[in-house]
């Protein structure tokens, strides 16, 4: 059994946060580990225990980057079996950056972080197969966008409730 499978269980909940800037270069990180080791992909990593999808992609990206973000909607979800035992499954957010921070490189993690234009992407053959996916059919237009302040109800006893339509 993996670490990650003793850690994580069998059902895993990721999350990834698309960075674009205003001249619409997108946000990507090279992994020093993983499959996707050596390649470029979205700034992700796993969901907390008591912490929302929300939280978790912008800690994820400020650990690795060191940028501020906030959540612009849901762009896109990942989801695959591994091995036909292991539930992986991401969501992919629209982030925009809240200031103009540098970036500080998370160098347990990642090899580089750099904006990259989507042409720039598209032509890197160390980039990842879901950010060739994203650049050829996304349309940031079309994202869910979050509602926040709503009660489900009280029986439920959330602490933090979001919708994303």
């Amino acid at each position: 059994m993996g670490v990650l499978t003793v850690k994580r269980g069998k059902v895993w909940l990721a999350v990834a946060g698309l960075v674009i800037d205003k001249n619409g270069k997108w946000l990507v990180v090279k992994k020093k580990y993983s499959g996707l080791k050596g390649m470029w992909s979205l700034p992700a990593g796993f969901v907390n225990a008591g912490e929302s999808v929300d939280e978790a992609v912008i800690r994820e990206v400020r650990e690795e980057t060191g940028l501020h973000t906030i959540i612009k909607g849901i762009v896109g979800v990942r989801s695959g079996v591994i091995q036909h035992d292991i539930s992986d499954n991401m969501m992919i957010f629209l982030l925009e950056n809240k200031e103009t921070s540098s970036i500080q490189i998370e160098e347990m993690e990642l090899w580089d972080v750099q904006w990259k234009s989507p042409q720039e992407l598209l032509e890197d053959e160390r980039t990842s197969v879901m950010v060739h996916e994203m650049i050829n059919r996304l349309s940031i237009q079309h994202k869910l966008d979050p509602i926040e302040g709503i009660n489900p109800g009280d029986q439920f006893a959330y602490t933090r409730y979001q919708l994303f339509l």
